[in-house]
């Protein structure tokens, strides 16, 4: 209904896109680092252990590679280029992938390289 609409940019769109395009969450945030880095070892966390089955297999995907760009990286899980954003995000929170220029552009690497 139109009245469920939200007025966003000059655009009326619906509740579950409105809170889409909120919901990113930050790559480059030192207090998330900082505290995912604590909370994973104080749980005895290493590697891709306490991740989601998605997040494991775009890291292990990653390390296969030896890095990987973001459109390939989507087009191999078939995932919105926004939703692997929050992915990488968290991935990069744990310490456990970093972007990385190369000459043909940007790419996710393993955080150790």
């Amino acid at each position: 209904p139109a009245e469920d609409l939200i007025e966003e940019g000059g655009s009326r769109i619906c509740e579950n896109c409105y809170i889409n395009a909120h919901a990113r969450i930050k790559v480059c945030d030192p207090w998330a680092v900082r505290s995912k880095k604590i909370l994973r070892e104080r749980a005895g966390l290493v590697g891709s252990e306490g991740l989601t089955d998605s997040q494991k297999e775009i890291y292990e995907f990653i390390v296969s590679k030896g890095g990987a760009t973001r459109d390939e990286i989507a087009k191999r899980f078939d995932m919105p280029l926004e939703e692997l954003e929050n992915e990488f995000a968290i991935l990069r929170h744990c310490e456990l992938v970093k972007g990385q220029k190369r000459n043909d552009g940007v790419y996710i690497v393993p955080f150790e390289d």
